[in-house]
């Protein structure tokens, strides 16, 4: 049963980095789309809908940190990789908001940058006010990369 601890943990990291990771990549190719059909009539807005296609991808290295957080406690990356059941699920649980909330986020980021690119487009003056639509959903991935980050570090200290 012990090893099923680590197989927990594992998944847990796994799971962050492929979840944020999936989700920006998607993100970032929907805003990419977007960001090249306005190149093609304005190529001078390149730097500008660049700036907004990369936004969705934050996600994904928020996953990648929480993944090398967790592979770290756990000793993967060195140490001792042997955890209990108990702490292998916590680690699992632990990883979870950003697994989930980064790939939601990144999709839905990827949605308002896609129409900001589409003001920046119409209106390149307002390229401050487009920054803003879809830097608001990158609250809530940063509030979940909070809640993973702590939540992996303070296992470390449970005693179960």
């Amino acid at each position: 049963m012990d090893k099923m601890g680590i197989v927990f943990a594992l998944l847990g990291a796994v799971l962050s980095a492929l979840m944020a990771g999936v989700g920006s990549a998607r993100g970032v190719g929907l805003a990419g789309e977007a960001a090249a059909g306005v190149v093609t009539e304005d190529p001078g807005k390149f730097g500008k809908v660049l700036v907004l296609q990369l936004l969705p991808g934050t996600q994904g290295i928020y996953g990648l940190l929480v993944a090398f957080i967790t592979l770290s406690q756990i000793g993967v990356l060195g140490g001792n990789a042997q955890i209990s059941f108990a702490k292998g699920l916590l680690y699992f649980l632990a990883c979870l908001p950003i697994a989930v909330v980064g790939y939601w986020s990144a999709l839905r980021q990827a949605r308002a940058a896609v129409a900001s690119i589409g003001l920046v487009a119409k209106r390149p003056d307002q390229f401050g006010k487009a920054m803003i639509f879809p830097a608001m959903v990158e609250t809530y991935a940063i509030l979940a990369l909070l809640v993973s980050i702590l939540a992996v570090s303070g296992i470390g200290g449970i005693n179960v």
